[in-house]
């Protein structure tokens, strides 16, 4: 879900620039009609939400009224505030019980269909962007099972709710809560474009949108059109997920013909393991100094070119598994910054490709 993710981080600030839809944005003289909804007060109740609405009007030259209706008329949403709340208790990583959420049969027979119902797209995006089919189909089974779930939060609630009311205990929570002003501009500003109404869209509870869970400033910045009628339409148009998807892996420094992580094993008479895991998941190190430290690699492994990193994978009680990630499993964790994360899309896209070619 890009872009919030990591404790969430889930998700990069994007800029407006580069965004699918070039040029300046027309202010909406009409009035924005929010569906019926009688949980949660309106936040055109809160002077501050106000204060935003009036600022964030004067900086994107929108129509002021419009702004404060769709912050006005958006509610308070419990739900959202419990799901955003930190842990309140230790949670033990599992790369097993992990892994079973998102490699399963149904996921799996669900991603084979979608292949092949698209597979030109996905030839097409490869050939354009450098991003195999099968880590393009390991993220849109891995966010919303091909579209299946893709979120019933009303997305202008869920922004509004986590920009002024962001749980105060979370550690990072001032900094979260200007995150999600940030992207209720983006959500805005692209909203107007559109002509459409903001409280038409749905998404996760930290406002992702589409097949693909884009937040609005990934959507405003990586988006394209790839199906070619003249919008972004990342809810029903697969050709524009796909495209999308591979935008913003392109974006950030996929290299084509790169593997995702090598198998590691270690030498224990030489193993300096805080070494190789101080880094955590950035590629640091060059495969010399790597198995200098004790990590063993075999076969194409000695022979790649670029840093490596070492990726844990923790399993409970169980012993951990370890891989040599490169800088493209760093690049699947731009799209959530976790290592379970990348290695259930991985996994899932190369289950998914086994099923195409059987």
């Amino acid at each position: 879900m890009p872009l919030y993710r990591s404790g969430f981080a889930f998700f990069l600030i994007a800029a407006l620039a580069c965004s699918a839809w070039a040029g300046d944005a027309k202010p909406l003289r009409k009035k924005v009609a929010a569906p019926a909804q009688t949980e949660g007060p309106l936040y055109s109740t809160r002077p501050e939400a106000m204060q935003f609405a009036d600022d964030m009007a004067a900086r994107r030259d929108l129509d002021p009224d419009w702004v404060r209706d769709a912050i006005g008329q958006s509610r308070y949403n419990a739900t959202v505030v419990r799901l955003m709340q930190p842990p309140t208790k230790t949670f033990v990583k599992n790369w097993r019980v992990y892994r079973s959420r998102f490699i399963d049969p149904v996921r799996i027979e669900a991603g084979r269909r979608f292949w092949l119902e698209n597979q030109a797209a996905l030839e097409r995006a490869e050939k354009e962007y450098g991003v195999p089919a099968e880590i393009i189909v390991g993220i849109i089974g891995v966010e919303t099972i091909y579209g299946r779930d893709t979120g019933n939060f009303r997305v202008m609630d869920a922004l509004t709710t986590l920009a002024f009311d962001f749980p105060p205990n979370h550690p990072r929570a001032k900094e979260r809560s200007e995150f999600f002003k940030g992207e209720i501009e983006q959500f805005l500003t692209l909203q107007n474009r559109l002509a459409a109404n903001p409280f038409d869209a749905r998404g996760s509870f930290a406002g992702a949108m589409g097949m693909p869970q884009f937040m609005p400033s990934s959507w405003i910045k990586y988006a394209v059109d790839f199906d070619g009628d003249g919008t972004v339409d990342l809810w029903n148009s697969k050709a524009d997920v796909i495209g999308s998807v591979a935008s913003y892996f392109k974006a950030f420094n996929w290299k084509p013909g790169m593997p995702t992580h090598y198998p590691v094993s270690f030498d224990k008479s030489r193993l300096d393991m805080n070494a190789l895991m101080a880094p955590d998941i950035l590629p640091t190190f060059s495969v010399a100094s790597f198995t200098e430290k004790g990590a063993v690699l075999e076969g194409p492994a000695l022979e790649h070119q670029g840093p490596l990193a070492l990726v844990e994978l923790l399993n409970g009680q169980d012993a951990p598994q370890y891989v040599a990630g490169t800088e493209n499993f760093y690049a699947i964790t731009r799209y959530n910054w976790s290592s379970y994360y990348a290695m259930a899309v991985i996994e899932l896209g190369r289950e998914v490709a086994a099923r195409v070619r059987q």
